[in-house]
């Protein structure tokens, strides 16, 4: 079994493999002041009160401070729904951005199920956990039941084998980056092994 398939099959009690589709709990849920607004649109179309307040990351780290009368309207938007909802896990500008402070704030450990309406969301595999980003509809969705159905990924394995004088592990990533492509790793997951690692 890959990492992924452990992850999932652990959360769900049962073994699932590459290509099943699986509805599944969520351990934490991230956005940002970019991504809240429009999951919010969402979340009001579905319920008026979060699944759980505590498990919910919100910071402000992608248009502050805010330059434009919408950037300005998407922060109230955001801050209204923090004080609405009760959200405990508040960064504010300054304090970071969205995926390292999830790390750096100690909320993510190995095998949670994690959720984020940013892109880089998938940087807290590196500590063991299944994160992956999701759309503002899905993060809507999340918001309201702490649920989503994802499709078990097909993972690839990238063995680093030798050690070179001068070789640091982004020049390692640049090269998987080069090898997989920009479109080679689309709904996959990436599992690292070998020597180096």
């Amino acid at each position: 079994m890959t990492l992924a398939e452990k992850i999932v099959s652990k959360k769900l009690k049962e073994d699932v493999g590459e290509g099943d589709t699986v509805e599944i709990d969520i351990d934490l849920a991230m956005t940002h002041d970019g991504s809240t607004p429009l999951a919010v649109k969402a979340f009001k179309e579905i319920g008026d009160r979060v699944w759980d307040r505590e498990k919910i990351v919100i910071s402000f780290d992608h248009n502050v401070p805010a330059n434009t009368v919408k950037a300005a309207n998407m922060h109230k938007i955001t801050r209204e729904f923090i004080r609405e909802q009760g959200i405990k896990h508040v960064y504010r500008e300054g304090e970071g951005i969205c995926h390292q402070v999830l790390i750096e704030g100690g909320h993510v450990k190995p095998n949670m199920m994690i959720a984020g309406g940013d892109s880089h969301t998938c940087t807290h595999g590196a500590f063991g956990a299944f994160a992956t980003g999701f759309g503002a509809t899905d993060m809507g969705y999340i918001f309201a039941t702490g649920k989503t159905w994802i499709k078990v990924p097909r993972t690839i394995r990238v063995n680093i084998e030798g050690y070179n004088e001068g070789i640091t592990s982004k020049d390692i990533v640049l090269r998987v980056c080069k090898e997989v492509g920009r479109r080679g790793a689309i709904y996959m997951a990436i599992e690292y092994g070998g020597e180096v690692v």
